[in-house]
């Protein structure tokens, strides 16, 4: 994971790739290692030929690695502790792991949680304890794509890491907070590894031109920069990609057309974090109202390939959490678009879900349903449940016309109004009827068709349980996380 590169006039060798030697290993396994490492030099991607071998040679993050900073005072000491970094691809992850074993005195493993298990964990563990017994070294152990190991293979690491056998640093693309054990989040530090700015990913690339000895237009440039969306991993290779295209057409500077060429589509990072994070926004702009950022999220997602039956889902979900009775009319569509879907499919089906987004955005506002079944959700937990009233209960003609059980209950079509105040709760539950204290769950806004609900409703059950406290005022509820 690059997203770095040299900024001095000398461009860093490819580094060692990290291997373990098999128990037994000699000689001829060292001049193995080494040829491998030799054709690696030779062969290897642009992007790992620039990698950087020290911190000042390392570009971006520098609230991380600037003067001062707290990872590169850990780094330059040799004092690190178990630490997560966590950021998108082509961010530099894995070569601040490189430039920590070339500078610490402590023994470096590296694993990638995509091909290990327990069973090598173990084996890391039981060699740094050896170590730690026989030599006095640590060891740190850099764990790529943390996220990918399962609950049980994250727990083997927790006594070695909380006894100091092993010092973890693991690299992740996704939220560790929910991709990491919380006992191992607990023991590590979690570092926010940030994607390049455009100023840095034009040292990122200007540099490789450099070794290269090669040049680019000013046009093509800014092209390549601005498609690598803050990715330097993304922006070498499409610069390989370019160089190869000019080469073949013995020039020694890149066009924008070469650039074009290697890279037609932008970078669109879309991991398991984007997929929480875009749909949030996308449902809090459809709430706030903002069909132009509704209709953006939406097109980002659809780009990325996001499930359309999972965003028509929000968007049923949100028309009766966020629209609600202030415009009944948008369940309607909201549904109407997620059968769409079903029903036509993707591409076209991109138009139904956009009809929806804009018409639910641009729709009156009301959270009025969803608090009102929070508030009869808590009364069902909290309040002592009473007895179904009488004349509400199902009886049998036999219990009615023998035992006389049951009745009292008034048929509200019998009368003219089509209405009929009776009590439909437990006593105890409702609270008087026709007083401010009557337990209301449903409070109607002064938004869209609600002004009519709230009416119709005050007409049948008195102002009084609508009185008590201003609708805004009955319940505020705390900004959502989603």
């Amino acid at each position: 994971m690059t997203g770095v590169t040299a900024v001095n006039d000398h461009p860093a060798s490819v580094p060692r790739v990290p291997a373990r030697k098999a128990p037994g290993a000699g000689p001829l396994d060292d001049q193995l290692e080494a040829a491998l490492q030799e054709r690696l030099a030779q062969q290897a991607p642009l992007a790992a030929r620039m990698r950087p071998r020290t911190l000042d040679e390392i570009v971006g993050q520098p609230h991380l690695l600037g003067p001062g900073a707290p990872l590169r005072a850990l780094i330059e000491t040799d004092r690190l502790s178990s630490i997560i970094l966590w950021g998108p691809p082509g961010t530099g992850k894995t070569t601040l792991a490189s430039v920590v074993a070339s500078r610490t005195d402590r023994e470096f493993t590296a694993l990638s949680a995509v091909t290990a298990g327990v069973r090598d964990v173990r084996e890391v563990i039981e060699a740094a304890r050896r170590r730690l017994a026989e030599e006095g070294r640590g060891t740190i152990l850099f764990l790529d794509e943390v996220h990918r190991f399962n609950k049980a293979q994250q727990d083997a690491l927790l006594p070695a890491v909380e006894g100091g056998v092993l010092t973890l640093i693991g690299a992740t693309t996704e939220n560790p907070f929910f991709e990491v054990n919380a006992p191992l989040i607990s023991r590590s530090t979690v570092f926010r590894v940030e994607p390049l700015d455009e100023a840095d990913l034009v040292v990122v690339v200007e540099r490789a031109l450099g070794r290269e000895e090669a040049t680019a237009t000013p046009e093509a440039l800014a092209h390549l920069v601005d498609m690598a969306d803050g990715d330097a991993r993304a922006a070498l290779t499409t610069l390989e990609v370019a160089l190869a295209l000019a080469g073949a057409d013995q020039r020694g500077e890149v066009a924008l057309a070469d650039v074009e060429r290697a890279r037609q589509t932008r970078v669109l990072r879309y991991g398991e974090d984007d997929h929480y994070d875009v749909i949030s926004a996308f449902i809090k702009s459809i709430r706030g109202s903002d069909p132009d950022a509704g209709l953006y999220w939406l097109a980002r997602m659809l780009e990325a390939g996001e499930d359309a039956r999972f965003i028509a889902r929000r968007l049923v979900i949100l028309a009766s959490e966020d629209i609600g009775m202030a415009d009944s009319m948008g369940l309607v569509v909201a549904d109407a678009a997620a059968r769409a879907v079903e029903f036509v499919g993707l591409p076209e089906a991109g138009l139904n879900l956009a009809h929806a987004v804009v018409y639910l955005a641009s729709a009156p506002k009301s959270n009025t349903a969803m608090a009102a079944l929070s508030r009869a959700f808590e009364d069902v937990r909290k309040r002592q449940a009473g007895a179904v009233p009488a004349s509400l209960r199902s009886v049998h003609p036999y219990q009615r016309n023998k035992l006389k059980e049951g009745g009292g209950y008034r048929y509200p079509h019998n009368d003219p109004s089509g209405f009929v105040a009776q009590e439909y709760r437990p006593a105890e539950i409702a609270g008087a009827m026709g007083t401010g204290e009557r337990r209301v769950y449903y409070r109607p806004s002064s938004h869209g068709q609600e002004v009519q609900v709230g009416r119709r409703l005050r007409a049948w059950w008195g102002d009084a349980p609508y009185d008590a406290e201003a609708w805004w005022e009955f319940e505020k509820f705390r900004d959502p996380d989603r």
